[in-house]
């Protein structure tokens, strides 16, 4: 069970993407392991910028959707939820078309915040953007109300 305090049953992670920009985006938990989680995204029509790489914001949008499940899958659902405070990340190459995957780890998990850190690669192993996330750990009342 390694970190994580819930069920990490991938077509249940994957069931929270139903209606989302994860599913608009095509993300996909793909893996999940003691202490990481792991993910895909298509690089297409809805992942390229205008010149044809992938965007560095649909980039982001995938190390954020790693690093903010991975925080909830460390917690109870019913006690705690879990919001971003910041993000950050370095795009170190471009990608034009194939899949792009994101491997998210623990840096740090306390009892009010959360510090991961995400690395993206193309299909070749190369990386592709290094991204942090912290986020805040929250009654879970603050998030579902």
């Amino acid at each position: 069970m390694g970190i994580w305090q819930q069920d990490t049953d991938l077509a249940r992670i994957n069931g929270w993407a139903a209606n989302t920009m994860l599913e608009t985006l095509g993300i996909r938990y793909t893996g999940i392991g003691e202490d990481w989680l792991r993910g895909t995204m298509p690089v297409d029509a809805r992942t390229r910028q205008p010149y044809g790489l992938l965007h560095g914001g649909a980039s982001v949008a995938l190390a954020e959707t790693l690093g903010s499940s991975a925080a909830m899958l460390t917690l109870d659902p019913a006690k705690f939820g879990v919001v971003g405070l910041e993000i950050n990340a370095n795009h170190v190459r471009g990608v034009r078309e194939g899949t792009v995957t994101g491997t998210a780890k623990a840096l740090h998990i306390g009892r009010s915040t959360q510090v991961w850190e995400i690395r993206i690669e193309d299909e070749r192993q190369r990386l592709v953007c290094v991204s942090r996330i912290t986020m805040a750990v929250v009654p879970v009342e603050v998030v579902t109300k």
